[in-house]
């Protein structure tokens, strides 16, 4: 019994995580090689093929690349047997980035679907990932708000009406500078979206004076804030947009393909030809992971959030940096807000964020309260919202209600799965009491 013991503690330390999720983590490979075999291999008729499309339409200037054709039983028999050998290893001898197996097996389990649901029929795959890094740049933002805030021991549960406020203001003030004040579109989509900036800054403003001046509950100070910009942006919308039409018409910012880069078969259309809002995230995860890392403002930044008393008797202001920081916050996820206007529908509809603020806060706990991380995990969001809206496409039998359920059921189960390696900074939620 000691010996068994002792080699579960080997296989655990291996892959710094516990003895219980070492064995949870081998099972569960093992399982997802059986639910390939018996939800999708056994289903393959002998013959079959699935198409996987690998050319997306806009990019006439991108070399042709030939379509993936497999065949659909073999394909699917090999995933459930390596998602099997995997499983078998991690219980045997365990893996190093036991993590990095887990989200290869989520990955695998993926691919088996997507074989299985285009048998017999084509699949865009690089236009589904182009839907999904779409889908996923306002959960990054959000993603990425959550991070600036709690890495300064603020928790921002108001990303959500910060985002709502910020596609209410873009809009509002976009179409107001181009169909009352007859500017061209190519400077009041700008002037949307620095209103949408500002407003987001207020909003940032107002959390971190109930949180830091008055020292009120964060849970609740960014409730109140949701409700607060559910409030008065359904308010407006019913006031002014329902009965002015030409102040809920903003227009929506056209691709910029950078030259070169776009013309990479696959990935270049997906990543290097998107709007501008697009290219500002890839700028601002640099920019942010740079100064939260490299600069001293990110090092007091991560001192009050780990240990606020320390930071405060070493010279750093405590108040400021989180007023800064939770303000800055507050401006990217209105520009999240901003880009489901700008960037996407042109229109605004209540309630349209549709619950992406939560998201992010997945996201971001899901990439350890790191800016690449959250996007990362951004991604994955994005895939799962991006492949419900396929699979009606390619008239899957599951049922719609179930298609639309695919992202937030993503979302409880990865919150799941990490929420116990996922570790906090120290002072999370903890106001700080000057002495």
């Amino acid at each position: 019994m000691s010996t068994f013991s002792s080699t579960w503690e080997r296989i655990a330390a291996r892959g710094g995580v516990s003895p219980r999720r070492a064995r949870t983590y081998g099972f569960i490979f093992i399982g997802t090689g059986m639910l390939i075999y018996l939800l999708f291999a056994r289903m393959a008729v002998a013959g079959e093929t699935s198409t996987f499309v690998l050319n997306f339409g806009s990019a006439a200037q991108t070399a042709p690349v030939a379509d993936l054709v497999l065949p659909t039983g073999p394909t699917l028999y090999a995933l459930a047997l390596v998602c099997a050998f995997l499983g078998g290893w991690q219980l045997a001898r365990g893996f190093r980035r036991v993590n990095l197996v887990l989200g290869l097996i989520a990955g695998l389990f993926v691919w088996a679907f997507l074989t299985w649901a285009s048998r017999g029929q084509s699949f865009n795959l690089t236009g589904m990932l182009n839907s999904a890094l779409l889908r996923a740049v306002p959960i990054a933002l959000a993603g990425l708000s959550g991070v600036i805030c709690e890495r300064c021991a603020v928790i921002n549960i108001g990303i959500e009406g910060m985002m709502l406020t910020g596609a209410f203001t873009s809009t509002l003030m976009g179409s107001l500078a181009l169909n009352v004040w007859g500017w061209p579109s190519w400077a009041s989509m700008p002037f949307g979206l620095v209103c949408a900036l500002l407003s987001g800054a207020l909003m940032g403003l107002l959390l971190a004076v109930l949180a830091v001046r008055f020292k009120v509950n964060q849970i609740i100070a960014g409730t109140a804030i949701n409700i607060l910009a559910v409030g008065i942006t359904s308010f407006l919308s019913a006031r002014i947009l329902a009965h002015f039409q030409q102040l809920n018409n903003t227009g929506t910012l056209q691709p910029v393909p950078i030259p070169l880069l776009s013309r990479i078969p696959v990935v270049g259309p997906v990543i290097f030809e998107q709007n501008l809002l697009v290219y500002l995230l890839y700028i601002l995860l640099v920019v942010t992971h740079v100064v939260l890392f490299h600069t001293r403002w990110g090092l007091r930044t991560r001192a009050v959030g780990e240990h606020p008393r320390a930071a405060d008797t070493l010279g750093i202001n405590v108040f400021k940096t989180r007023y800064v920081n939770v303000t800055i916050g507050g401006m990217v996820a209105a520009l999240g807000g901003a880009f489901l206007i700008l960037g996407s529908v042109g229109r605004f509809d209540e309630l349209m964020t549709a619950g992406k603020g939560f998201i992010g806060l997945a996201a971001m706990i899901f990439g350890k309260w790191m800016p690449f991380g959250a996007f990362g995990a951004a991604l994955i969001f994005g895939f799962a919202d991006a492949l419900q809206t396929k699979l009606a496409i390619l008239r899957v039998p599951i049922p719609s209600q179930f298609l639309l359920m695919a992202p937030y059921l993503v979302t409880i189960i990865v919150l799941a799965g990490v929420v116990g390696e996922a570790v906090p900074p120290a002072a999370d939620g903890q106001p700080y009491e000057k002495q």
